[in-house]
């Protein structure tokens, strides 16, 4: 459902991210297809070890978490060219200013924009990027089955569709987002998905304004899930990294009665936050050099 033409149907908004929130597939998604296609097409087997932890702590243990995937790549590709083992290795890691131009100038950064900006331009760093998406969506196609949502999904999303609108706000392709919560049932609370082809999750939750102060919540792991939130005046309950199963019980147990009944904001959100920061550094656990 086109966001222009969305009406609401119930007195609440609940939007909820995917990856890594409602499903435990980031660990299996980066570790298994994004990281071994990064260093195949950016020929990084001489500092595979350093290229993989420059790509896991960005995508999964940093503030960066769950950052669109070529905001991302352009990050570690950052990070790894001030390593200095890296450095001292003699490798060369590239500097994509193609990408980084297209990202700072692109509305919808997903697969068919990318692929319209290399058939108009021919910008080699574009098509090198588009090449490793393509092999990761590949890659995860026959790789990501048969992983569940967290425990207490279910009954939380059963418990919300008596009062709220759910949406599923993603930076994954439409596609997979699709895959996955069709193939565990769960596709039937939610009432659209909005992923890297149709709109940021800022853009989502732009829909919030149609509901009344309070009665928007965004559910998520990663900081760019708060930031969409903060932005649209809605609220938000951390599904904190590492710990998502006691996340996910504590938002059945306490956090969905608040919600609805308006205890949320304030103070339980503020207890919320506090301890959601201590989850994500913003800097890496290595030695980094200016270049």
């Amino acid at each position: 459902m086109p966001i222009e033409n969305y009406k609401p149907q119930k007195p609440f908004l609940v939007g909820i991210d995917s990856d890594g929130c409602v499903f435990d597939t980031m660990e299996l998604k980066h570790k298994e297809c994004f990281i071994p296609a990064f260093i195949r097409h950016y020929k990084l087997q001489s500092v595979s070890n350093y290229a993989r932890q420059a790509a896991e702590f960005v995508n999964l243990y940093s503030k960066s978490r769950s950052s669109n995937r070529f905001v991302a790549l352009i990050e570690q590709l950052d990070w790894l060219r001030r390593r200095p083992e890296v450095i001292e290795r003699g490798t060369y890691i590239p500097k994509p200013e193609g990408l980084i131009n297209w990202v700072a100038q692109a509305t919808r950064l997903g697969n068919p924009a990318l692929s319209e900006a290399v058939e108009a331009t021919g910008d080699p760093d574009l098509a090198q990027a588009l090449r490793w998406s393509e092999d990761v969506n590949s890659a995860m196609a026959t790789m990501v089955r048969n992983v569940p949502p967290f425990p207490s999904v279910q009954k939380c999303l059963q418990r919300f569709d008596e009062a709220a609108d759910m949406l599923v706000v993603s930076a994954a392709p439409i596609k997979a987002l699709e895959s996955e919560w069709q193939e565990h049932g769960v596709a039937r609370f939610v009432r659209g998905m909005y992923g890297q082809e149709t709109s940021t999750k800022q853009e989502t939750l732009s829909l919030a304004s149609h509901y009344e102060p309070n009665h928007t919540l965004m559910i998520g792991d990663a900081p760019g899930d708060y930031k969409a939130a903060l932005a649209n005046k809605c609220l938000f309950f951390p599904i904190n990294p590492g710990s998502e199963e006691r996340s996910w019980q504590r938002l059945h147990d306490e956090g969905i009665d608040r919600f609805l009944f308006g205890t949320f904001s304030g103070e339980y959100q503020k207890q919320l936050l506090t301890m959601y920061e201590k989850y994500l550094p913003s800097e890496p656990p290595w030695d980094v050099v200016e270049v």
